[in-house]
């Protein structure tokens, strides 16, 4: 393992998907369309039978924090709702604003630190610690983890050796979702390489619909962008050198990337909306465009990872039939796979905050969410029947299948202030290169003089 992402390689697990998305959208196909759609939250939870033993904690009282908000947060009350009906304690959710280590820096200022916080980079996991916020997890929480999460899960979480975080929201972040209507029409194939992804791009465009909806006005869609093609191109070692700073972003690689990402960007008419339409769309409206508007949309495609099942179930579109995905195609020797998740890190430590991380390590928690939609788990003893369509399913199985066999997202690596900040950083240098893919050298530079500021390891 190299530093804090919790890596191998990214081949094997991706072509398992690969094949195992297609069986799954033939299966949904032949089904007739009985998996009900997922809107995030229609479903009633079956909590089954418990496998986590939780102290009584009548009286006492746990604030948690974390940016979710919509279903997101719905579903995750629903969860805290079995913690308080397990163990008698009561359970507040406060929503956080992002970046979240500003809001509970001005929490902890205040003298008011929430019990929990989910955290969604391993670099504010770090910061926490470096701050003396965060506390170890305690010998139940990790029991939990030992028996349920690979090594590499548990590993992201730590710091120094110490168990600060239990993941327990994960994402994959390698995929491509598209119209099944408009691919139809445009006669347009399923890719599996670069090259191919761009022959697809170019046959949707022929047929009258912008090939690709950006969710430029959220930075971090554009990390994750460059970050899949980084992988592929440049390989593991690569992005663990550079998720790490030990290469500047002037390194030839990352050149090759931004070049390779101004096929798409840069090509007229390839992008919903030009530059400046897709640096006001935010996320949630890149997927619903693709999916509303019938043969005609606003884009045939758009990348993101599994959580987009949550905004297509706001539109009229199923998730396999009318919405379908494929694995983000390889644009050197391997497909990508880049994941993403949210750990659950104690502030203010107390029996009843550990027994709540303790809950969130457990399949019992992540079971019910996942039978809300919209979620993913990197908990291996999470039932894939309890996911509530056939894809998600899928996702959910290769997952777990890859083992330690991924990377991390490179910008929830990174200090909070190159990675993780709207408006700074990598996230407005990309916003400023979606403006003007022309522009490699000067997006080179400017990278490279916000991570060194932000690494504080100088240019």
């Amino acid at each position: 393992m190299r530093g804090r992402s919790s890596t191998i390689r990214a081949g094997r697990a991706v072509t398992a998907l690969a094949a195992l998305l297609a069986g799954a959208l033939a299966l949904t196909a032949c089904s007739g369309g009985d998996d009900k759609k997922d809107s995030g939250g229609t479903s009633s939870p079956v909590t089954g039978v418990s496998s986590v033993t939780l102290p009584k904690l009548n009286g006492a009282h746990v604030e948690v924090t974390a940016v979710w908000s919509g279903a997101e947060q719905a579903n995750f009350k629903t969860v805290l709702a079995e913690f308080e009906k397990r163990t008698g304690a009561k359970v507040t959710f406060v929503p956080a604003q992002d970046p979240i280590m500003n809001f509970l820096g001005s929490k902890i200022a205040g003298g008011r630190p929430p019990d929990v916080a989910l955290l969604p980079q391993p670099g504010a996991i770090k910061q926490a610690v470096e701050k003396k916020w965060a506390k170890p997890l305690g010998p139940e929480a990790l029991g939990e983890l030992r028996k349920n999460y690979s090594r590499g899960w548990q590993d992201i979480g730590k710091v120094g050796g110490t168990q600060y975080g239990a993941y327990y929201k994960a994402a994959d972040k390698s995929l491509i979702w598209y119209n099944a209507t408009v691919f139809e029409n445009a006669v347009a194939k399923v890719p599996k390489t670069w090259p191919e992804l761009l022959t697809t791009a170019q046959a949707v465009y022929d047929s009258g619909v912008t090939p690709f909806s950006v969710a430029g006005a959220d930075g971090w869609t554009l990390t994750d962008w460059f970050e899949n093609v980084y992988l592929s191109q440049a390989g593991p070692g690569k992005y663990d050198q550079l998720a790490q700073h030990t290469i500047k972003w002037t390194d030839p690689s990352v050149k090759r990337a931004l070049t390779t990402l101004a096929q798409v960007w840069g090509t007229k008419d390839y992008v919903a909306g030009g530059a400046d339409g897709a640096l006001q769309t935010e996320f949630p409206a890149s997927v619903t465009q693709t999916f509303t508007g019938g043969d005609q949309p606003k884009a045939a495609m758009v990348y993101e990872g599994d959580f987009a099942q949550v905004n297509i179930g706001d539109t009229q579109a199923k998730v396999g039939t009318d919405a379908k995905v494929f694995p983000f195609p390889a644009v050197g020797p391997r497909a990508p796979l880049v994941s993403g998740g949210d750990a659950a890190v104690i502030l203010k430590d107390s029996r009843a905050a550990q027994a709540l991380v303790t809950f969130l390590a457990s399949p019992d928690a992540a079971t019910i969410q996942a039978r809300l939609g919209g979620y993913l788990s990197p908990n291996r003893n999470v039932p894939v029947s309890a996911y509530p369509n056939a894809v998600q399913r899928t996702i959910a199985e290769a997952l777990i299948a890859s083992g330690d066999d991924f990377r991390f997202d490179m910008s929830d690596q990174a200090p909070q202030a190159f990675g993780g900040t709207p408006g700074k950083g990598e996230w407005k240098d990309l916003q400023d290169f979606l403006k003007n893919p022309k522009d490699v050298a000067g997006t080179q530079a400017r990278l490279e003089k916000d991570a060194a500021a932000a690494y504080g390891n100088g240019s």
